[in-house]
């Protein structure tokens, strides 16, 4: 009877530890939160590409009559990680290795595009019966520059390119934000399962599955029985972990407001 006392107040311990850590990492996120985080990822898939083979024949690859020998679509995703709201966000999209074409954008989950900034529109501009010069012709295929005139927390802007790489190798495209306090990140795509990385909801559900062990074991006798049970609950642990993960999300933008 002692040891089961003792091994209950050992998981009113660990209970009571993780309130507390959940607590101090709320009061921690409120203190810094000041500092937003943009986080973007790009994804590149290759639609086509021009070849010549002896066996196969040739293939050609054009865009608007013009012959392109690698073609990709880009599509980066940029979301507001921090707990803020923001109001007329520049941010730029840049490259070195290959040019970009024509494009869409959207706000996720939203009927919203975002638009050139007046000062991309200005140095682009061409006057009637004149055309474009090689230096607006390098800015249009090397960057672009958009206003957001407002990015809540949470929201995710989508970009996409059509764009001729200038080689065989995976273009690159990269994203930058000019706003005080924020810091961009960039972030290598992840698997996901409901919304939620896989590596992030595989540890949140190996963490739930630790805290929900020992009341487990004192409920449950037959150590048979907890290991069948460990054993699935292995099997499916990022279902919970994602779970886990989505309800701290919501708990979240509520403190957050």
């Amino acid at each position: 009877m002692e040891i089961l006392e003792i091994i209950k107040s050992e998981y009113l311990s660990i209970v009571f530890g993780g309130l507390a850590g959940l607590g101090t990492a709320w009061l921690t996120q409120r203190v810094l939160n000041k500092r937003g985080v943009f986080s973007y990822f790009v994804n590149h898939n290759k639609v086509g590409m021009s070849a010549a083979d002896e066996i196969f024949g040739n293939v050609s690859v054009t865009w608007n009559g013009n012959p392109v020998n690698h073609l990709y679509l880009s599509t980066i995703e940029l979301k507001n990680e921090s707990l803020n709201d923001y109001e007329n966000v520049v941010i730029r999209t840049y490259t070195d290795d290959t040019t970009l074409l024509t494009e869409s954008t959207q706000i996720l989950d939203t009927p919203n595009i975002i638009e050139w900034t007046d000062h991309y529109k200005n140095q682009l501009h061409v006057t009637d019966g004149e055309g474009a010069t090689e230096h607006q012709r390098k800015i249009h295929g090397g960057q672009r520059e958009y206003l957001i005139p407002v990015f809540n927390r949470g929201e995710v802007v989508k970009i996409s390119y059509l764009n001729a790489a200038n080689s065989e190798t995976m273009p690159h495209i990269w994203l930058a934000a000019t706003l005080k306090g924020v810091k961009v990140k960039f972030r290598v795509p992840k698997p996901q399962i409901f919304g939620v990385p896989q590596p992030q909801a595989s540890t949140v559900g190996i963490g739930l599955g630790l805290v929900g062990l020992v009341p487990l074991v004192l409920i449950v006798g037959n150590p048979w029985v907890v290991g069948l049970i460990a054993i699935v609950y292995g099997i499916c642990v990022t279902i919970p972990g994602a779970y886990g993960v989505k309800i701290y999300r919501v708990l979240r933008e509520t403190i957050g407001g």
